[in-house]
């Protein structure tokens, strides 16, 4: 009787909580969120969450079928968030946020036209991509891909006077197209290699960021035509698609080094091919392309003044680990709960 009583007992315990969970509010983790992540939803109680534990990209269709009924969905880059999906999630849904700092796969007026808050995680990705565009930067203008592979194939031999000489950054004029945090990083990164002045545009004067870095505003062309470096760091909108075209790569100099950590849509790339292979400018490092990944066999790969690799600029283990998750989750988290908004739309 005694054990009957403690089974009973049990089986209720079991039966409420299960009951308690299946009226909480649902939330779509449409890829593998680290551990820091997962833990602010699975502690706080307040949210049941179902998530594709997979790297690679959830199918469409599969993706439609989960989110329907959810109230909060966490997204990556590579899912579309559009009238279809927010259809297929119906009305319940009351907050996406996206672990990227760009949000051009976000649907926005649709989003805004039906209530849904929108989130993103601007800051966590900003020492890193930072980093990571010096890097491409310096293996670029220093034709580091290019050493490596002489030395692999042999080529390799007696010194030479002007053999691999590249482009140094002392003296130079460094161009930021779209001047964001992540360009203020990039900037404060590279005053260490004695640039002489840093110039940006964007949509209009930002002197308070430029302050930090002493940077000068100047017009689209003035920045291809003074730029030793130009580093492109501006969202995707309609604006800049197609941006960086023909039209501006003819105003660059001769030696100078074209690197594109922002979005692959602001490339015109067949124009940037030709650029390239007519020698109108010196290099290309390219941390991001359309589409992704580029075909393996691109034009651009046959270029040994182009330096191309895989998309990973937030790839810092500390920030995928930690941050990334923990202030994307962090996000949808505090929106459901209506603490804040993190887009403004």
């Amino acid at each position: 009787m005694w054990c009957s009583r403690t089974a009973l007992g049990r089986l209720q315990r079991i039966t409420g909580f299960h009951r308690a969970m299946s009226t909480l509010p649902k939330v779509y983790v449409t890829r593998k969120v680290p551990p820091d992540g997962l833990d602010i939803l699975r502690k706080s109680g307040q949210v049941q969450f179902e998530m594709w534990d997979s790297d690679d990209p959830v199918p469409r269709v599969e993706l439609l079928k989960k989110v329907k009924g959810c109230e909060g969905i966490l997204c990556v880059l590579t899912e579309k968030i559009d009238t279809q999906l927010l259809n297929a999630a119906g009305p319940n849904l009351k907050a996406v946020s996206t672990m990227s700092v760009g949000f051009d796969h976000l649907s926005l007026d649709e989003l805004k036209k039906r209530g849904i808050r929108v989130g993103y995680t601007p800051d966590v990705l900003t020492d890193c991509v930072a980093e990571l565009t010096v890097a491409l930067l310096l293996a670029t203008s220093r034709r580091l891909i290019e050493a490596t592979h002489e030395a692999k194939t042999g080529g390799w031999g007696t010194w030479r006077t002007l053999w691999l000489c590249g482009h140094e950054l002392a003296n130079s004029t460094v161009g930021i197209l779209g001047l964001g945090r992540i360009g203020v990083a990039i900037a404060e990164r590279l005053k260490p290699f004695k640039v002489k002045k840093f110039i940006y545009t964007d949509v209009a004067p930002r002197p308070e960021l430029a302050n930090m870095i002493e940077a000068e505003y100047v017009s689209l062309d003035e920045l291809a035509k003074q730029s030793d470096f130009l580093a492109i760091c501006c969202a995707l909108t309609p604006e800049t698609h197609g941006i960086c075209n023909w039209n501006l790569f003819s105003k660059m100099k001769k030696n100078a080094i074209f690197i594109n950590t922002s979005r692959g849509g602001v490339v015109n790339q067949e124009d940037l091919y030709e650029a390239l292979s007519t020698g109108l400018i010196a290099g290309a490092g390219l941390d991001v392309t359309t589409p992704e990944p580029l075909p393996t066999h691109h034009p651009l790969y046959t270029l040994k003044n182009c330096g191309k690799h895989a998309h990973f600029g937030l790839g810092g283990l500390d920030l995928l680990r930690c941050r990334g998750g923990r202030e994307n989750t962090k996000t949808c988290y505090c929106q459901y709960i209506h603490r804040y908004v993190a887009v403004s739309m």
